[in-house]
């Protein structure tokens, strides 16, 4: 599948566990099957626009943040690939995450 809908459907499924919702519980709410939601998360499936904005409403996340960042050359963008591992954790984790960074700076500046 294209690079496009493995990274949609990874920001898909970063958004679903980030929201607690299993896919059938997302699909259910979307109206879509929930073979289908495991087939877009994993990249396998080319889903339409309507899927993806019955998905992204589902889960009130808009669909500029879903394709944000989407066709530009970010191949080494090291910002972009933390936002992508940051963003599939957790609250709690990001949190984490984010401390960590804080500290790694002040250090750095000492």
């Amino acid at each position: 599948m294209s690079e496009i809908a493995k990274t949609i459907g990874q920001r898909i499924r970063n958004y679903r566990t980030q929201k607690g919702l299993s896919q059938e519980k997302l699909a259910e709410m979307s109206g879509c099957h929930p073979t289908y939601i495991g087939q877009i998360e994993r990249g396998e499936k080319n889903a339409t626009l309507e899927s993806i904005e019955k998905i992204a409403s589902a889960m009130n996340v808009s669909l500029s943040k879903l394709f944000e960042k989407i066709g530009e050359n970010n191949s080494d963008s090291y910002p972009l690939k933390c936002y992508d591992l940051v963003a599939s954790k957790s609250k709690s984790e990001q949190e984490h995450f984010y401390r960590i960074l804080v500290e790694i700076d002040q250090y750095k500046n000492q």
